[in-house]
C-alpha cells in the first residue's frame, strides 16, 4: 500500500504556525527519512513507536554528535545537562535537581503562585481585554522559576527576552550560523549567570542555585559548568514550556466555548483539561534521539549515529492511540500523551507545569465570567521555533 505524500519542515513559517494537518500523513506508514539542511534525520510520529524509542534509553542516546569545530561553540559548549546525557551521568544529575521538584515541594508553592496570578491579573477587570501572552504566560512561569533559583523578580523581563532570543535561534537551519541577537544572549545570560552563582557561593540562600553548589557528595556534585548549563536550562526550559502551555491552552479552550461553560459548571475537570491541553497543542513538538547501533523501528531500518525526531505532538494525534484525535476533548480518559516525555527523561518539571497551568485557568475562569477570543477571525501569529512552539499574542475578551 504507498504511503501519503506529506510535507515537514520546521523552517518554513506556515508549517510552524500549522504543523498538524502534515501529521496525518507521517502517521499513515512506517518511519519516514527525510533531509535535514545538509543532513538527513528519521520522522518517527506514530504512538507506539514514538513510545518505545523514548523509553529505550538503552538503545537511543540522548546525547548528540559533537558540533563541527568550525560553528560556535559558546559559553555553555561541552557541559552536560539533564535533557542531553545519558546514565551515568543523567542519573545524576537528575537526583541533584529533583530534590526541588517532586511533588510536595511543588505543592507548597502554590500560595505563592496564585498571588502572583491575583496580581497579574487584577488589572485587567477593569479593561475590556488584555493579551494571555504578553500580560500573563510570559510574565508568570519566568517569576516562578525566578524566584526559585533566587534571582530577583524584576530581571524576569531581561531573562523572557534572552529566552525568546536563544529558542528563536532554533529557526536556523541545520549548519548555518546562529544570529548575532541569539550569541547575545546566551552571551548576556551566560555572564549574568556566572555572577549570580558566585554570589551565592559567598553567600549562599534558601534557593536552589544555593542547593546545587552546596551539594557536599562529591560523587553527586557538579561542576562548573555542568552548575552554569543547569541553570540556563531550568530559566528557559523551566519557564518556555509552561508559557506556551498557557498560551495554547487558552487557545484551545478559547476556540471551544462550551469547552469554557462545562469547566464552568464542572471546575473538577480541570485536571483533565490540562491534560487534554498538553495533547492537543504541546509546547514541545518534537524531540531527538541518536541510535547506539543499527535498528529497526516500525519497518524502517536506523543506521546507528542517525537523528532520530520523535514528533511527540503528530504521536499525541494518532488515532491508533486516542480515538477521535482531532477534537479537542476536555472529558478525554485516559490521556497517556507524551508531552512530558517517557522514561528516564520524563519532563523533572511536569508537576511544576501543571501547578501553575492550574492556579492561573482556576484565577481566569473565576475573575472573567465572559472570557472569549478579542477578535475570533484573527489567525494566531506563532512565535520561537518549530521544536518549542507557542503564541505571539493572544487578545481575550473579558466582557
Amino acid at each position: 500500500m504507498a504511503e501519503a505524500a506529506f510535507y515537514f519542515n520546521p523552517w518554513d513559517p506556515e508549517f510552524r504556525a500549522n504543523p498538524y494537518p502534515h501529521y496525518a500523513a507521517l502517521l499513515d506508514g512506517s518511519p519516514r527519512v527525510i533531509p535535514l539542511g545538509p543532513m538527513s534525520a528519521v520522522l518517527v510520529a506514530r504512538y507506539r513507536d514514538a513510545t518505545a524509542i523514548l523509553r529505550d534509553h538503552a538503545h537511543f542516546s540522548s546525547v548528540g554528535p559533537p558540533p563541527p569545530p568550525n560553528q560556535y561553540q559558546g559559553p555553555l559548549a561541552g557541559s552536560k545537562t539533564v535533557l542531553g546525557s545519558d546514565p551515568p551521568d543523567h542519573s545524576r544529575l537528575r537526583r541533584l535537581a529533583s530534590r526541588d521538584f517532586t511533588p510536595r515541594r511543588v505543592l507548597e508553592l502554590e500560595p505563592r503562585i496564585r498571588e502572583i496570578a491575583r496580581e497579574l491579573l487584577a488589572p485587567m477587570e477593569s479593561r475590556g481585554e488584555f493579551d494571555v501572552m504578553a500580560e500573563l504566560a510570559n510574565v508568570l512561569p519566568v517569576r516562578v522559576i525566578a524566584e526559585m533559583l533566587g534571582i530577583p523578580a524584576e530581571h524576569g523581563p531581561r531573562f523572557k527576552d534572552w529566552s525568546d532570543r536563544i529558542i528563536a535561534s532554533g529557526n536556523t537551519t541545520p549548519g548555518a550560523p546562529p544570529a548575532p541577537q541569539a550569541i547575545d544572549a546566551i552571551e548576556s545570560l551566560a555572564a549574568y549567570l556566572k555572577e549570580e552563582i558566585e554570589r551565592r557561593r559567598q553567600k549562599p540562600g534558601p534557593d536552589l542555585v544555593s542547593a546545587l553548589i552546596s551539594a557536599h557528595d562529591d560523587a553527586d556534585s557538579l561542576t562548573e559548568g555542568e552548575l552554569l548549563s543547569f541553570v540556563v536550562l531550568l530559566l528557559i526550559a523551566g519557564n518556555e514550556t509552561t508559557t506556551n502551555l498557557i498560551g495554547n491552552g487558552t487557545h484551545a479552550l478559547a476556540r471551544n466555548p462550551a469547552a469554557i461553560d462545562q469547566l464552568r459548571r464542572e471546575p473538577a475537570l480541570l485536571p483533565r483539561a490540562i491534560e487534554e491541553m498538553l495533547r492537543y497543542d504541546p509546547a514541545v513538538q518534537s524531540t531527538a534521539r541518536f541510535p547506539k547501533a543499527d535498528v529497526e523501528v516500525g519497518g524502517t531500518k536506523i543506521p546507528a549515529g542517525s537523528i532520530v525526531l520523535v514528533v511527540v505532538a503528530a504521536a499525541n494525534r494518532d488515532p491508533a492511540q486516542f480515538p477521535d484525535p482531532q477534537r479537542f476533548d476536555i472529558t478525554r480518559d485516559p490521556n497517556e500523551h507524551l508531552s512530558f516525555g517517557e522514561g528516564i527523561h520524563f519532563c523533572l518539571g511536569a508537576p511544576l507545569a501543571r501547578l501553575e497551568a492550574r492556579v492561573v485557568f482556576e484565577e481566569m475562569l473565576a475573575r472573567f465570567p465572559k472570557l472569549r477570543l478579542a477578535n475570533p477571525d484573527e489567525k494566531p501569529a506563532h512565535k520561537g521555533s518549530y521544536f518549542l512552539r507557542g503564541l505571539d499574542s493572544l487578545r481575550m475578551a473579558t466582557r
